[in-house]
């Protein structure tokens, strides 16, 4: 089972995510490499929305393989290359997620693997 760990006594988490996640006796545990916005036939479309909402959906396809859904994931790892808009990508990752609020870091870089490659994500799913 996974708990949102959100202490009052501190300030509350900058936006829609929790400042820790718990689990509880696991049954199993997923990490992915940073998935990157390449389609099957290999291309990478322009707008950074556009590549955010499509990181998504391969990690949407990567958790369905390991019999895993959106809701098991506990922490996210977002890069996104300087000069992007970052609401575009969190506003992909709030859409994405709803009201499950694991832990997130964001991450600004000069650069990813390829120029194309505006951001990435990678996560940790546990059930």
């Amino acid at each position: 089972m996974n708990y949102q760990i959100n202490p009052r006594v501190i300030s509350p988490p900058a936006a829609n995510y929790s400042h820790a996640v718990l689990s509880t006796n696991p049954e199993k545990m997923l990490h992915t490499s940073g998935v990157v916005p390449v389609t099957t036939d290999g291309s990478t479309p322009v707008a950074i929305r556009d590549q955010a909402d499509l990181v998504w959906l391969n990690i949407t396809e990567i958790l369905r393989e390991a019999h895993l859904e959106l809701t098991d994931i506990v922490s996210i790892t977002t890069y996104v290359v300087s000069g992007n808009d970052l609401a575009e990508v969190m506003g992909s990752r709030d859409q994405q997620l709803g009201d499950h609020k694991p832990a997130s870091t964001l991450v600004v870089v000069p650069e990813l693997a390829k120029k194309e490659w505006k951001m990435e994500i990678s996560v940790v799913a546990v059930k």
